[in-house]
């Protein structure tokens, strides 16, 4: 039976080690897998997406490391694929909402000096997706079951609230990110501005995400043909 080549894909940032964040999981999963596994971007950071896919070897179990719906997962990837005129690759969704993620976000405030019950603000980068938006809201949700506390979402740019209108005096923050960047640096600021007394760092190499992309990627092989899971 043939092998299968795990294609990991982030959005891309000019932030290196933005980038390192999505190589860091990719080689994670690959050491788990024992597969081939290559890490690509939708943009700003080589390779793309579409090269990749057009060059790896076959299968390819395609898994994006983007948190919730939106237009890259909609038109960007599956475009990509139907330009390869391959018939042997599967594409996943989103990581997110999901509770490995939630997980590794309560890690990460405990980290960052959070107390246990304190108000939590999950901030996203936000979308103009509507389908993004329910995401978020139930990756919120997962959040305030893992923390056991309220958790109120906010977001930098498309749909939903800013974080000067949700956050309180004294609340912690939860970015709903993967990798540092221009969102990472955009919601810190913003959230000591408004009165924030913790933030969090980003999801990034979590092992919790690794297991979330191997668990993805075992997933997607059983629907490929000929593909050891």
């Amino acid at each position: 039976m043939r092998a299968a080549h795990l294609v990991t894909v982030a959005h891309g940032t000019r932030t290196a080690a933005g980038n390192e964040v999505a190589r860091a999981l990719t080689a994670g999963a690959a050491a788990r897998l024992g597969w081939r596994a290559t890490t690509s971007y939708v943009e700003l950071c080589a390779p793309s997406f579409a090269e990749v896919v057009a060059r790896a070897g076959s299968p390819v179990v395609a898994v994006p490391l983007l948190l919730s719906t939106g237009y890259h997962l909609r038109q960007d990837l599956p475009a990509a694929v139907a330009a390869a005129d391959r018939d042997d690759v599967r594409l996943g969704r989103s990581l997110g909402p999901d509770r490995l993620l939630a997980s590794a976000q309560t890690d990460r405030l405990r980290t960052a000096g959070a107390r246990p019950g304190q108000p939590v603000v999950m901030v996203a980068a936000g979308s103009t997706d509507p389908a993004a938006t329910t995401d978020l809201d139930a990756a919120a949700h997962l959040l305030a079951q893992a923390w056991d506390a309220p958790v109120r979402l906010a977001t930098l740019s498309g749909h939903g609230p800013r974080l000067a209108d949700v956050v309180r005096a004294g609340d912690a923050v939860s970015p709903y990110l993967l990798a540092t960047g221009h969102f990472h640096r955009k919601a810190r600021h913003e959230a000591l501005a408004a009165g924030a007394s913790v933030v969090a760092e980003v999801i990034g190499p979590h092992s919790l995400v690794v297991d979330l992309v191997v668990e993805r990627a075992l997933a997607l092989a059983l629907r490929a043909v000929g593909v050891p899971a």
